[in-house]
């Protein structure tokens, strides 16, 4: 055999070996034009009937953690559920293998909340657990009791998101007393930068209510969720609930939120609007001093009236004049066609960017990725809304 023979099969090797270490369903990475899409998740691979809720973050190494909930026993919200996790070390082209972060064990863990603390660099996780054996509408009617109802725990990683510590108990913490149904997030959490509270890790998170004493209402009524934030000021040892939404009167139902940090210091909430009164399917708010309490009511954000009712993400990028982003659906009755909008007067108005495909889609992420590059993590399918969890890479300008 020659020596160029030699060569040629050397390179050979080297390459099968490097395709076949890409892992399943990913979109490799070319370093001349980098990537656009790549699927982190497709439905039934993996052990799993359906993946839903995706959330994300950036480490300060770089590394894109797209964190999701395995739903081992169909698309459903009960039942056998872990959060699951694939991490990228080069913006989302190409992701590594499926671990469990948090195992159902026939029970439910979900709503993932992921934060980087950016004091000593820990990605902290903050998610949801109930029985597998519940729904969230028994929860809501108050029929499952405490144990097997919604509880609130928190992990960490000091490893860049290779291993996490196991869930620590904080629903004491952050849960008042009668609230039934509980969420976190779902979708990142806030690290602030600046103001008073910097460093404070904060996980915006909604909450049902017990109705009355004397009516005629069983709690399964919109009108009993509300929106909360909770709290760590010393790297998520410790948590604290901040401000609570309890008006309960059927005109804004805020439900599933999503949390930024204005360059002004405030904090800008965005919520799934629960069949309220007031027309429109997203309600907003903002506060001052860190999650803690409230500028104004939630009220309807009325340029995102394109929104049907589902999750959505918000995202203030870094950098001079950088917009605050919004994504979700765009077609006001179904979930389909997600879509990235734009607000450059802190949340006051949107305008849409662009749609990123016209097949079903429903919950989503997003990520700052470089200095105008953005990722975008979203459930998608052709035939079904929940096929898939797909990861965007997009640029803004």
């Amino acid at each position: 055999m020659t020596p160029l023979h030699r060569t040629l099969l050397t390179t050979l090797a080297l390459l099968t070996s490097l395709t076949a270490r890409l892992p399943a369903h990913a979109t490799p990475a070319h370093a001349s034009s980098g990537c656009t899409t790549s699927v982190p998740y497709v439905s039934g691979a993996g052990g799993y009937h359906t993946y839903r809720i995706p959330a994300m973050v950036r480490t300060g190494h770089g590394t894109v953690l797209a964190f999701a909930e395995g739903r081992h026993d169909g698309a459903g919200d009960s039942g056998d559920i872990d959060v699951v996790l694939r991490r990228s070390a080069d913006g989302g082209c190409t992701w590594g293998p499926l671990t469990v972060v948090a195992a159902g064990e026939g029970n439910t863990r979900g709503n993932p909340a992921p934060v980087v603390d950016p004091r000593s660099g820990a990605v902290v996780l903050v998610t949801s657990y109930n029985s597998g054996a519940v729904t969230e509408a028994q929860i809501m009617r108050g029929e499952t009791g405490e144990e097997r109802g919604r509880r609130v725990f928190v992990q960490r990683s000091w490893d860049d998101g290779r291993h996490f510590t196991s869930p620590k108990e904080i629903t004491a913490e952050v849960k008042r007393r009668g609230w039934r149904w509980y969420a976190t997030g779902p979708g990142h959490g806030v690290a602030l930068t600046r103001g008073p509270h910097t460093g404070r890790l904060l996980i915006p998170a909604n909450h049902s209510a017990a109705p009355p004493a004397g009516s005629h209402d069983t709690g399964v009524e919109s009108k009993y969720y509300g929106g909360h934030a909770l709290y760590s000021d010393d790297e998520g040892r410790t948590w604290h609930l901040g401000f609570v939404d309890d008006t309960y009167d059927g005109v804004t139902n805020a439900n599933e939120t999503s949390a930024a940090q204005l360059p002004d210091g405030r904090v800008y909430f965005n919520s799934r609007q629960q069949n309220g009164k007031a027309v429109g399917h997203r309600i907003d708010a903002y506060s001052r001093d860190g999650g803690q309490t409230l500028e104004r009511p939630y009220a309807v954000q009325p340029t995102l009236n394109d929104v049907p009712v589902v999750q959505g993400s918000v995202l203030q990028l870094h950098g001079h004049e950088a917009p605050l982003l919004f994504s979700a659906p765009s077609v006001p009755t179904a979930r389909r066609a997600m879509a990235l909008w734009s607000s450059t007067d802190d949340g006051h108005t949107f305008t849409k960017l662009q749609t990123l495909s016209a097949e079903r889609a429903a919950y989503s992420d997003l990520v700052q990725l470089g200095s105008d590059t953005v990722g975008v993590l979203y459930e998608t399918g052709a035939k079904g809304t929940y096929d898939t969890i797909e990861f965007r890479r997009l640029s803004v300008p």
